[in-house]
């Protein structure tokens, strides 16, 4: 069960918790290929073939190792990838990243997100936690948050507990006083846990829990139930 009591901080996922990834994302795919079009036509024919995006991923994250945990610097080097099997220029790599990591910007909050935030960061530190490549500046959340952490930034992701532990190091408290929330019950749930966090587990589909021994502090279906809970 939840120990409200031994709250100092919470550390927070964005994506799929705040807001849904996947929309955003295809969004932000429209709008490059849009922007691709006339300068690329080849790139734009050679991903509409099915599965070829998926293919010209897996090649980059096979060719880049490195770049595991950084999402922006994978994606960059995917659209050069297919610029370059296209036969058009890979210089346009660049601009293309930009257009569509400004539209990944333009997220769209779950209804319950922003109250909750309003709520939390009155009575907590709060820190973001994120495997993803969401700017809080851009995404215009910025002043709930003393700190933000990514994957990237940190050069290793959840569920890795050292990011965790980094993370409470943020709100300046130990991982036993801060509670990690987050959708993901493996990424955000074990990582939280094995890293000595409490977690509550933010489960808006209704999902099974699938990682015994381990069990969440809480589970609520979306934001507003973790506030009333809190009191």
């Amino acid at each position: 069960m939840l120990d409200p009591s031994r709250i100092k901080a919470i550390t927070l996922d964005l994506d799929d918790t705040l807001w849904p990834i996947w929309p955003t994302i295809a969004r932000a795919e429209t709008v490059l290929t849009t922007w691709l079009a006339p300068r690329a036509p080849g790139t734009v024919a050679l991903l509409a073939q099915p599965d070829m995006k998926r293919q010209i991923r897996a090649d980059t994250e096979a060719a880049h190792p490195q770049l595991a945990h950084d999402l922006s610097a994978l994606r960059r080097e995917a659209i050069r990838q297919a610029l370059r099997r296209a036969g058009d220029d890979p210089a346009l790599a660049e601009p293309a990243f930009e257009v569509f990591f400004e539209e990944r910007q333009r997220v769209e909050l779950f209804a319950d997100a922003l109250p909750a935030l309003e709520a939390l960061s009155a009575r907590y530190p709060l820190v973001a936690l994120s495997n993803g490549n969401a700017d809080l500046r851009r995404v215009g959340l910025e002043r709930y948050f003393k700190a933000g952490l990514s994957a990237r930034e940190f050069g290793v992701g959840k569920p890795d507990p050292r990011i965790f532990h980094a993370a409470a190091a943020l709100a300046g408290v130990p991982a036993e006083a801060t509670l990690h929330v987050g959708d993901d019950a493996h990424l955000d749930g074990v990582g939280g846990l094995e890293a000595g966090m409490q977690f509550a587990w933010v489960n808006r589909d209704g999902h099974d829990w699938a990682h015994p021994p381990h069990q969440p502090h809480l589970t609520v279906n979306d934001l507003s139930a973790l506030v009333q809970h809190l009191g």
